[in-house]
């Protein structure tokens, strides 16, 4: 969808969402936007950059924002780019996959009476789209927290996948705010960076402190959850193994009476064989030497 040009202060802004196949050539057309650009800001996979491209005119960012896997029983989390475009004083916004809270930022932004400039315009922003990281970070620790104790009582397989789905949505996140890092600490030495005013630096700073905060807080949470997943691990190999020495064990007995019973059963002349009574003292070796066998294995604290 291409929205209608709207008249900022100091600057028109046209803001898209999904584009089709149509609506990519209708940009290419009127606006004069080269194909590589629209593959840039149409690409789902596309991490953290700056392109600039002075025999055009245009410059390009792309950040990486949260973005909520659909059908999944639990929620899960990857990243997906948000692309600004100034192409020849014209600010173009790219929300490839439908975000609103990507659209609300935007909003937020066009309403801001001091925003005069497409720099101002595209850091206060990513101002907003790097917090968005926040509340979903919060979510993770809540659900860290509730499977701690679910954990601490009974390792179901189910609360152990819900765990793994939380380290995956951090791994996810830790890549793409460490990619939005870079990308602001590269931003002061292109051509956008360079050409803007104080203000904006100040903007630009603000955002790389936001930046940074968040991914110390992603990084905090990261770890929390892989140490909580590595001792359940560890407490799970230890019960099976606790599991495998019981049944070693109960097995090592049981084939005592076997052995004994199956020596009796033979039909040769054997010991005791015309004593009425002869089952009991097989019953009663069987039992000492089973009592014998778990003193050895008490004896080598394999108990």
């Amino acid at each position: 969808m291409i929205k209608p040009t709207k008249h900022l202060t100091g600057f028109d802004w046209v803001e898209t969402t999904a584009l089709t196949e149509a609506e990519q050539q209708t940009l290419m057309a009127e606006y004069g936007i080269t194909d590589d650009i629209i593959t840039y800001v149409t690409d789902k996979d596309e991490t953290a950059n700056y392109v600039y491209d002075p025999a055009n005119n245009q410059q390009l960012m792309i950040v990486l924002v949260p973005y909520q896997l659909k059908n999944t029983a639990t929620p899960r989390y990857i990243t997906r780019p948000v692309g600004f475009l100034i192409h020849q004083g014209v600010l173009f916004t790219f929300n490839e996959s439908r975000l609103n809270f990507v659209d609300q930022a935007f909003q937020k932004s066009a309403n801001d009476t001091d925003i005069e400039t497409t720099s101002a315009f595209i850091l206060e922003s990513m101002f907003d789209l790097v917090d968005s990281y926040i509340p979903i970070v919060k979510f993770v620790t809540k659900q860290r927290n509730q499977l701690d104790k679910m954990l601490n009582k009974d390792a179901k397989n189910s609360n152990l996948m819900a765990l793994s789905y939380l380290g995956q949505t951090l791994t996810f996140f830790n890549s793409g705010v460490e990619s939005n890092n870079d990308l602001f600490t590269r931003i002061p030495r292109t051509y956008f960076g360079v050409n803007n005013s104080s203000v904006e630096n100040d903007l630009l700073e603000d955002v790389s402190i936001e930046s940074d905060q968040v991914q110390h807080m992603i990084e905090n949470e990261e770890q929390v959850v892989n140490r909580i997943t590595d001792t359940f691990d560890s407490i799970i190999n230890n019960n099976l193994n606790d599991t495998m020495k019981f049944l070693t064990i109960w097995s090592l007995t049981m084939a005592v009476p076997t052995i004994v019973t199956g020596f009796f059963g033979m039909n040769v002349s054997l010991p005791f064989e015309h004593f009425n009574l002869a089952w009991i003292m097989v019953i009663a070796l069987s039992t000492g030497l089973i009592a014998w066998l778990l003193l050895i294995f008490k004896m080598h604290h394999r108990l």
